[in-house]
């Protein structure tokens, strides 16, 4: 095939192009409850207030426990917890208790009522700034009103997700500070 000829292949497939950042574990909670879910399906939306949409199917477990409490946390794994990010993902919450059958601890939030994962690299503790779009669409916005993360590694191997049950890892770093004007940094 010539380098720059391209096939045709169905639009339902965009996704293993266009997955946006690392998968992640969201925790929530609700009437003592607590849950843990992988999501891929995730984007920044602005930077202040620091928004996040989240698209979260309705008929997962953790779906009524967010629309409830209207917060949660966005907890960033490395890939070394890329078997249980997994494992998480192809259970319900509705009769597993995930941090249990993971091995992952609860650590309580200072700002939200869900738990963080102490495991994870980042903990984004998120209130639901806008339901607007909940009904059609399940995209919850989040506002970030905390944030904690590792001092080391700057630049931790994070799993993304690209269709059809592959991964790929956070590699290597490109510093291109250099090329960009500050203003856009």
């Amino acid at each position: 095939m010539a380098p720059h000829k391209k096939r045709d292949f169905p639009v339902s497939q965009v996704r293993r192009f266009m997955e946006p950042g690392p998968v992640v574990l969201v925790s929530s909670a609700s009437d003592r409850e607590k849950n843990i879910m992988t999501l891929g399906w995730h984007m920044v939306l602005g930077f202040s207030p620091s928004l996040i949409g989240c698209y979260i199917w309705d008929q997962n477990h953790s779906f009524g426990l967010i629309r409830r409490s209207k917060q949660c946390v966005i907890n960033i794994p490395t890939v070394e917890l890329a078997g249980k990010v997994v494992g998480i993902g192809n259970c319900s919450g509705a009769d597993t208790d995930k941090f249990a059958e993971f091995g992952l601890t609860p650590v309580a939030a200072e700002e939200v009522s869900a738990p963080l994962v102490a495991e994870c690299h980042a903990n984004l503790e998120c209130r639901l700034a806008d339901a607007s779009l909940i009904r059609r669409y399940s995209l919850f916005v989040f506002e970030v009103v905390k944030a904690h993360a590792r001092a080391s590694p700057r630049h931790p191997e994070t799993i993304h997700y690209r269709g059809e049950g592959a991964f790929m890892v956070a590699g290597k770093s490109l510093n291109l500070r250099r090329l960009f004007k500050e203003q856009n940094l």
